[in-house]
């Protein structure tokens, strides 16, 4: 098992930087960029997309509107241009080897030098091999401190989800398997197809009409993770805000979730009642709940189980940016569609970087999860 698990690690490597390589170049298609997106700000047109009709004003030769190369550049200096894309890292200042102090756009022994595409990817790879992973170009952030700041509200939905589909799920699928083609199996059926169809924005807007004081009753608070007062309160008040606080989100992420796991695992049960050895348990006389919890749940929970750390990353690093935004809730969906829109690179890249990895990181946790499950597994052998 460890010289899989060690070759399983070795492919990360290349993986990885396949995901970064291939990221990095689509992204260089993409019309705008930081620059473009600061011009935007400056002119007051909100974001880089207000750039890209070609309106504005004509001004005057002592401007720099004329030759730039950027949208939405009229008007400004040209040495602030060159500025801008030093410090995004677009390019360089070069000074002459007399040069003392320094180095300055002002001062004409120095030139602005335009850093290539190859050279960027592997400027950031090596920073990010160093943990180095920059500053939000927008924000005056760190990267690494801006993805833990939204952490909490992404470890909320993605965990509780998970949680409450599996506890759900699970003793439902089983029933429906034991009582196949009954009347419960067929409603039952119905309603989790029902809530599969209903988009989950949907939903959330129905929670807070009916619950969070939209037409009808004030229970649950209408924004936020926690209340304002959350420092001040006991032990006991802060567990108590926390869950009154997630309720309608978690309820709203996780609608669509039951029918897929439900499924799942009502199949796999059917698929290993039907198998010899349960014919075999029948007849030795055992009770029906010792051949289904002691003979077939093992085999039947193997990929429901076993895919829990899939889920659940899934769950948390695709936190959707309409639960979000509707419950007034900060989390890495939102930073991820705001950094995507700002064209905020050091963020995109960086937090593609972390994901990526623990992306990769948890197929592997999966695979043991398996082993885990039923000791029988063993991936050397089969690859042997």
């Amino acid at each position: 098992m460890g010289a899989y698990i060690l070759r399983r690690l070795l492919l990360v490597i290349p993986t990885l930087l396949g995901i970064m390589i291939i990221n990095f170049a689509l992204v260089q298609f993409v019309p705008g960029g930081p620059v473009e997106q600061m011009l935007a700000q400056i002119q007051g047109e909100g974001d880089v997309f207000g750039g890209f009709s070609g309106g504005g004003e004509d001004v005057g030769e002592e401007t720099f509107g004329s030759d730039s190369d950027y949208v939405g550049a009229r008007g400004l200096d040209k040495e602030f241009i060159e500025q801008l894309e030093v410090d995004f890292g677009f390019a360089r200042i070069v000074c002459d080897e007399d040069h003392t102090g320094a180095p300055d756009l002002d001062d004409p022994a120095c030139l602005k030098e335009d850093i290539g595409i190859g050279e960027r990817f592997f400027i950031m790879m090596g920073n990010y091999l160093r943990l180095d992973f920059g500053e939000s170009y927008f924000r005056s952030i760190g990267v690494l401190e801006l993805v833990l700041e939204k952490l909490p509200v992404s470890i909320t939905l993605g965990l509780w989800s998970t949680l409450i589909a599996y506890a759900v799920s699970i003793p439902l699928g089983i029933r429906k398997a034991v009582r196949d083609g009954t009347t419960f199996d067929t409603w039952t059926s119905g309603v989790i197809i029902v809530a599969y169809a209903i988009p989950g924005f949907l939903f959330a807007i129905l929670l807070l009409v009916l619950f969070a004081g939209g037409s009808y009753w004030q229970i649950f608070p209408l924004r936020g993770l926690t209340s304002d007062n959350f420092e001040n309160l006991s032990l006991l008040g802060k567990i108590g805000d926390y869950f009154w606080h997630i309720t309608l989100p978690v309820l709203a992420s996780t609608i669509s979730a039951f029918a897929t796991l439900t499924l799942l695992t009502k199949n796999s049960f059917m698929d290993e009642i039907k198998k010899q050895y349960v014919m075999t348990a029948r007849a030795k006389g055992l009770t029906e709940r010792r051949v289904l919890y002691g003979h077939i749940f093992r085999n039947a929970m193997l990929i429901v189980i076993a895919g829990f750390p899939a889920v659940f990353i899934g769950v948390f690093f695709g936190g959707s940016i309409i639960i979000e935004t509707i419950f007034s809730l900060d989390g890495l969906g939102r930073l991820g569609f705001e950094a995507a829109v700002a064209r905020d690179y050091p963020v995109i890249f960086g937090t593609l970087f972390v994901f990526g990895l623990l992306g990769l990181l948890v197929g592997i946790l999966s695979d043991l999860m398996y082993v885990f499950v039923d000791p029988r597994i063993d991936f050397e052998k089969r690859e042997g």
